[in-house]
């Protein structure tokens, strides 16, 4: 989201990463650790049983994220209560937005001085690298396109394909075949599952930049326990399916539209095995997505009724948090989101609050 309205608004993206992240987080307490192996304590005249006092927190992210808040604060930087990876400053003039995931920092913002002068005290107090305009952040591959940015993950597609010698494969047109029926036994056990796994897995990284797999990754994580012949072939479709373009992503629109729009719908009792239904949604703002989801609900629905009204619930559930983090990040919504759903029922009930007690009881 925060690229989407940086591309919109023209903002300068930068990205940064940090040296050793692990170092730089402090303890607040008395952390002892026994000896690790291979450790020389033959100098110690002590008979007693040793042990380490820790000076720094061994892989401590929650100590260096604290680190890094209190020093943005300082600054005058906000974390947001909405997305505590989110650190905005805004004045009269100008904003400032910088997101962090670990060691890797997204700066973005309209005043060009501050980003300069942000940096130059991250490294101060850090050590950082800037690594320039944002181009590549968390495996999503980001270049300039005519329209905005193009976001793509080319690279971790083709290595995906590559992984599981799909290039001799012919392409499909569908991520799954609709002929075929995918049940929990079905088939000869895979000799080795953690294959079945691990595509899986990657697949599901892969929805960053490719929203239309997200049903197909849901429907295939169900036999994650015990996963089957058939069921890798049903994996290997969706491979066959990306061999179409590896280097389709998502464009973010530079166009001056900040409009929030959404659609939504559900399916009843899809699922042969648990007779539960599965949400989805998708929610773009100016016509680039932001948000997206393919899940099953974790309840049986007695209706479709009901299977639609749920996943309507949980839509407007995500649409409030998406426009507090709009909020958040200088771009208030004030007028309703428009919701495209086709269940006359579920708008009904939505619409009517004693029908809401019933279900939400």
């Amino acid at each position: 989201m925060t690229l989407t309205l940086a591309v919109k608004r023209g903002w300068t993206v930068f990205e940064l990463d940090v040296n050793n992240t692990f170092l730089h987080g402090d303890l607040s307490e008395e952390v002892y650790m026994k000896v690790p192996p291979g450790l020389d304590i033959s100098f110690s005249s002590s008979s007693l049983p040793l042990v380490c006092r820790l000076k720094k927190s061994l892989y401590g992210l929650r100590q260096w994220f604290s680190k890094l808040s209190e020093a943005l604060l300082s600054r005058g930087y906000i974390s947001s209560l909405n997305d505590y990876s989110l650190f905005p400053k805004s004045t009269s003039n100008s904003l400032v937005v910088l997101a962090v995931y670990v060691d890797e920092i997204l700066l973005a913002g309209d005043d060009v001085s501050e980003l300069n002068s942000l940096k130059f005290f991250l490294d101060s107090q850090f050590k950082i690298k800037d690594l320039g305009t944002v181009h590549y952040f968390l495996g999503l591959e980001v270049s300039q396109h005519p329209q905005g940015y193009l976001m793509t993950q080319q690279k971790y597609a083709n290595d995906l394909l590559a992984e599981f010698n799909c290039q001799h494969f012919s392409p499909v047109l569908t991520p799954l075949n609709s002929s075929s029926k995918l049940v929990l036994d079905l088939g000869e056990p895979l000799i080795d599952p953690s294959t079945y796994r691990r595509l899986i897995g990657k697949l599901n990284f892969l929805q960053h930049t490719r929203p239309y797999i997200s049903f197909s990754v849901q429907h295939l994580s169900q036999f994650l326990q015990k996963p089957q012949v058939p069921h890798m072939q049903a994996a290997l479709h969706v491979l066959r399916y990306l061999l179409n373009d590896p280097a389709q992503g998502i464009l973010l629109h530079s166009s001056f539209d900040f409009s929030v729009l959404c659609y939504s719908d559900s399916d009843w009792a899809a699922c042969d095995v648990s007779r539960k239904s599965i949400s989805g949604f998708c929610i773009t703002l100016g016509g680039s997505p932001i948000s997206w989801k393919s899940k099953k609900q974790p309840t049986i629905s007695l209706s479709s009724a009901e299977a639609e009204y749920r996943t309507l619930r949980k839509t407007v559930a995500e649409i409030s948090w998406l426009v507090r983090l709009l909020g958040d990040l200088g771009l208030p919504i004030h007028s309703p989101v428009p919701i495209h759903y086709d269940s006359q029922a579920a708008l009904h009930i939505a619409k009517n609050p004693v029908f809401m007690n019933v279900l939400n009881t």
